[in-house]
């Protein structure tokens, strides 16, 4: 059925769906689709109308990123496809390319980045992944909502050249993939409905070539007619009130028969290609295997952020093992996020403490020592501690603290009684590890003197407990990396020190978001952006620059593997601009490789660059631009961490090696 085989009624009805998690069919005139909430697995109502079906639950995207591996992600995709096929669902409502601009964000355990390229980068291989195996992606929530805090009412206020840079970007990358739609966000951009935002939905579809549906997030429509005008397609879910008034609002002339047909026609798009995409898809993984895989997922995700010798443990050895996060099976909300994001898992939380005896052979001794917040075990856990020739603290967070529509509490630490038990069982036993189930940056400066290692575990999935398990014993060696700078405590962000009200959200900070501003004004911090331990040693030579021409650059090292024990590195390049003739931060990440190296092995590792690597936003020009002048090439273990560098000069849309 084609757009002038319907009444204008029909068109008014089509770009308001039909119910929660349909877009209208007519009954059967047109096919319709079925949409489902995604961010670690999918989350699909029951036919019923309320509570949840049960699917797996991967690792969340956090931790996904944390992984820097693109074949990791595009695994990912298609096992989260093949899930959608199993529940009927034709669009998935991810991924979240929002940047984590603040740490307190209830929701950052949802996306994948504070830096834009690598959010983008992320977002693009996903989609093409996902699409490829027949479901739809919806990428969301466009733009600058960085905040649960008064999501529908707050206005972000965001200059121009930031949200080019930094905002807009992951949305830009990720429209590479061609993504089937994408989501607005509840809150204002400079005083402007997100659900009304033309200028935002016209660099979409007139500089970054998308075209695709343009969605609500759920209720976020505030009037339909100006929604409409401004160029968003499909409003979800159905509104009657909303209804009636574009009903009358057409009638009335404030709506054109014109502007209503662009957007049904791209609704009509939109629900052909959806069909059209899954026709004759079959499961690429079985849900067994789609279960295995998350321990792979979340292993790649694992970060070892500290570890004074303790790590891995040995075979035989004697630990105490406390908290609840360790054996959560009365309380799976401690080892997820919340909100929409959360998947009712398959399998039950796996016991850390039984696998721990079944891998190492030795005496485990467990004490639950918390439950959630409050300390009632302590003194058995310090007797064990005293026992024990390492003691476990596993701890966290939890879908009562990270969820969506509401943010952290500015302290970022974990609880008075969470604190507690680590610190004294710490000082009881030095060789003390805490494994952390969370979703954000956690402020550590309690404790973090006090033990001799850290685990950062994220919020895990269905097999996230074997996974922390084998990187405990050295099963795997751990290689994830941090995708997001922890700052030592809430007051050091640039975010703290920026304006912000109840309605009022002002981006002082500008590009500083992140790493940007910590590296740039060299503000300490707790663990740098891309930062992640390793059982291995790596070390980094030979960094050779090849011009392509124009602005294509070959960035090529050699990563040496000195240690006895195969592994991975995740190598970042970086570009500083010499000498600029407008503000640009002191480095940026622009390309990345995660390469195995076997123990005593040398790798050549390629990065490749190009013009984006080199732009900025002129605001004079009302264009992306490149500099002529002296660029800095930086290859890094971290952003801290620099290891090679080179120079190149840029003159008239060529590349010299300097």
């Amino acid at each position: 059925m084609e757009l002038k085989d319907l009444t204008v009624e029909e068109k008014l009805r089509i770009i308001c769906c039909k119910g929660r998690w349909h877009t209208e069919d007519f009954n059967g005139k047109i096919p319709s689709v079925k949409v489902t909430d995604a961010s670690m697995g999918i989350r699909m109502a029951n036919d019923e109308g309320y509570g949840d079906k049960p699917s797996v639950s991967y690792p969340s995207s956090q931790m996904l990123a944390n992984s820097w591996n693109l074949e990791i992600v595009r695994e990912y995709a298609e096992c989260v496809a093949d899930d959608c096929l199993d529940y009927g669902a034709d669009i998935l409502l991810g991924p979240g390319v929002n940047i984590k601009r603040s740490p307190l964000c209830g929701r950052n355990f949802e996306y994948y980045s504070e830096d834009p390229y690598l959010a983008g980068v992320v977002a693009r291989e996903y989609i093409s992944a996902l699409q490829q195996e027949g479901a739809s992606a919806c990428v969301k929530h466009f733009c600058a909502n960085n905040l649960e805090f008064n999501r529908t009412r707050q206005s972000s206020e965001v200059d121009e050249r930031t949200l080019r840079e930094i905002y807009y970007k992951p949305f830009e990358i990720a429209c590479a993939a061609h993504p089937s739609s994408i989501m607005c966000s509840y809150n204002r951009i400079n005083g402007v409905q997100a659900s009304e935002y033309k200028k935002g939905f016209d660099v979409l579809r007139n500089d970054y070539g998308f075209d695709g549906l343009i969605m609500s997030d759920w209720g976020a429509v505030c009037d339909r007619a100006k929604s409409a005008k401004a160029g968003l397609d499909l409003e979800m879910p159905f509104s009657q009130d909303n209804y009636d008034k574009l009903l009358k609002d057409y009638e009335g002339g404030i709506i054109t028969e014109k502007e209503i047909d662009a957007c049904a026609q791209r609704v009509l798009d939109f629900v052909y290609r959806a069909k059209e995409r899954q026709r004759g898809k079959t499961r690429k993984h079985t849900q067994q295997e789609r279960i295995a895989f998350t321990r792979k997922a979340e292993e790649e995700g694992i970060v070892l952020l500290k570890n004074n010798g303790v790590l891995p443990l040995g075979k035989g050895c004697t630990l105490s093992v406390c908290g609840t996060f360790a054996a959560p099976a009365n309380n799976p909300d401690l080892i997820t996020g919340g909100g929409s994001g959360k998947v009712v898992r398959l399998t039950p939380p796996q016991n850390i403490p039984e696998i721990l005896r079944r891998e190492l052979g030795g005496k485990v001794m467990y004490e639950e020592a918390f439950r959630e917040s409050v300390a009632w075990q302590t003194s058995p856990a310090d007797l064990n501690a005293a026992k024990s020739d390492v003691n476990l603290v596993f701890a966290g967070t939890g879908a009562q603290i990270e969820s969506e529509e509401r943010d952290r509490e500015p302290a970022m630490k974990l609880s008075d009684a969470i604190e507690r038990v680590i610190l004294s069982t710490a000082e009881i036993n030095p060789r003390t590890v805490v494994v952390l189930f969370a979703g954000a940056p956690i402020d550590m400066s309690a404790w973090i003197d006090r033990v001799a290692g850290v685990v950062w575990a994220g919020f895990a999935g269905e097999c996230g407990g074997e996974a922390v398990v084998n990187v405990l014993t050295g099963k795997v060696n751990p290689s994830g990396k941090l995708t997001e700078t922890f700052p030592l405590c809430y007051a050091d962000t640039p975010t703290a020190k920026t304006y912000r009200d109840g309605r009022v959200a002002c981006y002082d900070e500008g590009l500083n978001v992140g790493y940007r501003y910590y590296d740039t004004y060299r503000v300490p911090v707790l663990f740098p952006f891309g930062f992640g331990l390793s059982y291995s040693h790596f070390n980094y030579t030979g960094l050779k620059l090849t011009a392509k021409g124009g602005l294509e650059l070959e960035v090529s090292y050699e990563i040496e593997n000195d240690s006895e024990r195969s592994g991975k590195e995740v190598s970042q390049v970086y570009v500083r601009k010499i000498s600029s003739c407008v503000y640009r931060p002191k480095k940026e990440l622009k390309g990345f490789a995660k390469t195995a190296i076997k123990a005593g092995a040398k790798v050549c590792t390629t990065v490749m660059l190009d013009r984006a690597s080199f732009v900025y936003w002129s605001e004079g020009q009302g264009r992306f631009d490149v500099e002529d002048g002296v660029y800095e090439i930086i290859v890094g273990a971290s952003v801290a961490d620099e290891r090679l560098r080179a120079k190149i000069e840029i003159e008239n849309g060529e590349i010299t090696v300097l």
